[in-house]
């Protein structure tokens, strides 16, 4: 309270030195026409406008913080009724602005909920888009494990190639909505981070097989508290990178440990690796570098999303690479 008299002072000392310019002149005048009275009156008439003064400040801070309080609330929900009660609270000079501010915000608020209205009915068109695609992605799955030793094997692969395309398109634009979404569906809970690990590989288990990969796991069975779906799809992002810039003797390493009692995750490659030009820029949405015949099959968007989904997931990201050498990300979890 006494600090906001205090602000209302300093706003106003312009007009408490006009005042004591004022009175300076009235004493000029006294001490000309009656010492005596000069001498008894200045004193009173110091204290009196010092005092008026204050007063004055307290009376404008009061209609200030009232004029203040009514603004917000107004600002928080500019309807009807908190307009009117910040009507009365302003001057006449200031109340057809007002009342133009309250109409403007009032349009931007409904045009704000028809778009919100139509971003959920977006959400809800692509979850489900997605997962009725995931329903014949299955079959083909299905069909292609089942039917394997009778497909040639280049006709096989190339099924399965692009099985495993679109399954990562769809996965990739579902958390894309997700991220981008007003609804947030992490389940956090311990995981096993070889059964994650193995899942993923899995997954991608007839790629790694044509490219001849060499994979080792440097993983017990430890836990790690995250979310389940989120990790994999981590994972997953890596898994494809290592594929579709990998070298002519491919490999893939998982090694699991603590570091200065975080949970570490380091998944290696023997690939391609980035160029010292492009690597501050590999997790910028839609950036692929250069990175020769597999830039034409890359979006940009894994490692974007990966790193976006760290974040949700409070997980930490470092990568580390050199031009032909390799990559490694470290995955960096939350210490519970």
């Amino acid at each position: 309270m006494v600090r906001d008299d205090l602000k209302y002072i300093r706003q106003s000392v312009l007009w408490l030195l006009l005042l004591l310019a004022v009175d300076a002149f009235a004493a000029l005048l006294l001490w000309l026409a009656d010492a005596e009275a000069f001498y008894s009156m200045s004193a009173v008439c110091l204290i009196s406008t010092c005092l008026l003064f204050w007063c004055v400040c307290r009376i404008l801070g009061r209609r200030g913080q009232k004029k203040e309080k009514a603004f917000l609330d107004f600002l928080d929900n500019p309807d009807k009724y908190h307009e009117e009660l910040l009507l009365k609270a302003v001057s006449g000079a200031e109340r057809e602005k007002i009342r133009l501010l309250g109409e403007t915000l009032r349009g931007k608020r409904e045009a704000y909920t028809v778009l919100k209205e139509q971003l959920r009915d977006y959400e809800e068109y692509v979850e489900a888009w997605a997962h009725e695609t995931k329903t014949p992605l299955s079959l083909l799955t299905l069909l292609l494990d089942n039917r394997r030793d009778e497909l040639p094997k280049e006709v096989y692969f190339k099924l399965d190639y692009s099985r495993n395309r679109i399954q990562e398109s769809i996965e990739q634009m579902l958390f894309y909505a997700r991220l981008k979404g007003t609804r947030k569906d992490y389940l956090f809970e311990y995981v096993c981070i070889r059964e994650s690990v193995e899942a993923v590989t899995e997954d991608y288990r007839p790629l790694l097989e044509e490219k001849n990969f060499r994979i080792e796991y440097g993983i017990s069975e430890d836990k790690v508290y995250t979310d389940r779906r989120g990790l994999r799809f981590i994972l997953g992002q890596l898994v494809s990178n290592s594929v579709k810039y990998c070298g002519s003797e491919p490999e893939l390493r998982f090694v699991f440990f603590k570091e200065k009692e975080r949970c570490v995750l380091a998944v290696k490659d023997n690939g391609m690796g980035v160029r010292s030009c492009d690597f501050p820029y590999i997790f910028e949405k839609g950036f692929t570098g250069d990175t020769g015949e597999g830039r034409k099959s890359s979006t940009g968007m894994g490692l974007y999303l990966a790193k976006e989904i760290a974040k949700e997931m409070h997980v930490t990201l470092e990568a580390d690479s050199q031009w032909e050498k390799g990559f490694e990300m470290r995955i960096f979890f939350p210490d519970v």
